[in-house]
């Protein structure tokens, strides 16, 4: 049996008529960069995600670094965040000139640790970048007060999370000055493309946004400041409006595979051995990321099995040879290096069908019969 990861082209099966029709309007009206279509998937998507404002910008990458720069992060400053996320989230604080200050994860979330967070806060601290990993939203009460306190501000990295809620149901990305989301076509709502957006309250920083993305004009051929290229493209903008219809059913969908995956796991006598997320109501699933000892050795076997699984993150932020001059050393976070070592992303996604999780736990419980 073959077990996909992820299974884009059922996915667009079901919804192609409405993609054709989306992607035709655009052609028909021959507005490719930014315009209406764009326009209308912002207003669709701060209203889902319950802001007053969203831009749309050409990567998640490219979200984080122009709202980093929206919050004046400067050469010199530091910029906290988790040492267990994707490279984007700390290379746009070098991109910047600023300097990445890692802390390490909480065990059971795999986010950030928020108490050592705080700790890590010094005088030169400008921004705090919380990662929402892997669909599951960090409870930030606690950073957002200290926070504000110190007038540091907090921009969000939601790429893997949109929809997703804290235990207060409020959505990840809209807690702090900016949150950012990404739409690389294996999120949950992604594009046939690269795609990203920020989401925000404050009208001025919108505008502001707005006019980074498109080389800092503010209108009339001005250029109040040095921005860049990152405008988002109608096309992905009119794809992402149909799927948008769709997130809240396919949200669903990945928390009931969840759900299933417990379940079968506990039901093979599994759970001592395989460490499941833990259950939050608002997680969105992004990935379904269990603990597993001999996690290469196990990767290999479902592999050859026809199980695609995935590694996130092989090598944690503070280790990747970039940053190597911060002076980090293998052992000083030790929960993220833990879980580099030990986390496997099994097959999650709204099309998959119960007998193909019912082959994935079956094979996992094969292996470590062996």
């Amino acid at each position: 049996m073959k077990v996909l990861s992820l299974d884009l082209v059922a996915q667009y099966a079901s919804i192609r008529s409405e993609v054709e029709v989306a992607i035709e309007r655009v052609c028909a009206g021959q507005r490719f960069i930014l315009g209406p279509e764009v326009e209308a998937l912002e207003a669709e998507i701060a209203r889902y995600c319950g802001v007053n404002h969203a831009v749309g910008l050409s990567s998640g990458s490219d979200a984080l670094l122009a709202a980093l720069t929206a919050v004046g992060v400067k050469p010199g400053d530091e910029v906290v965040t988790s040492a267990y996320s994707f490279i984007s989230t700390a290379s746009v604080v070098g991109r910047l000139g600023a300097k990445p200050v890692f802390v390490d994860i909480d065990s059971e979330s795999l986010t950030i640790d928020v108490d050592a967070a705080v700790e890590s806060l010094s005088s030169r601290t400008r921004a705090i970048v919380p990662v929402h990993l892997f669909g599951r939203c960090v409870e930030l009460d606690r950073l957002l007060e200290v926070a504000a306190s110190r007038g540091i501000a907090v921009v969000e990295d939601a790429a893997q999370a949109i929809g997703a809620t804290d235990s207060g149901g409020r959505v990840a990305g809209s807690l702090g000055e900016i949150g950012c989301l990404s739409f690389y076509p294996s999120k949950n709502l992604g594009g046939f493309g690269d795609g990203g957006m920020v989401i925000l309250d404050d009208v001025g920083t919108a505008q502001r946004l707005r006019a980074f993305r498109n080389h800092g004009d503010v209108g009339g051929s001005t250029y109040a400041t040095v921005g860049g290229n990152f405008r988002l493209d109608a096309l992905q903008a009119a794809v992402l409006r149909v799927k948008l219809r769709y997130l809240p059913k396919w949200t669903e969908a990945r928390r009931a595979r969840a759900d299933r995956y417990r379940r079968l796991i506990d039901e093979a006598g599994l759970e001592e051995i395989v460490r499941a997320p833990a259950v939050a109501p608002g997680h969105v699933y992004n990935q379904f990321v269990v603990r597993v000892p001999e996690r290469d050795r196990l990767r290999g076997f479902l592999n050859e099995k026809g199980v695609e699984t995935a590694v996130y993150y092989s090598t944690p932020l503070h280790l990747q040879p970039c940053f190597r001059s911060l002076g980090y050393e293998r052992g000083s976070l030790p929960q993220a290096e833990a879980a580099a070592a030990e986390s496997l992303a099994l097959p999650i996604h709204p099309e998959l069908a119960p007998e193909k999780q019912a082959y994935v736990v079956e094979r996992i419980q094969e292996f470590y019969a062996r």
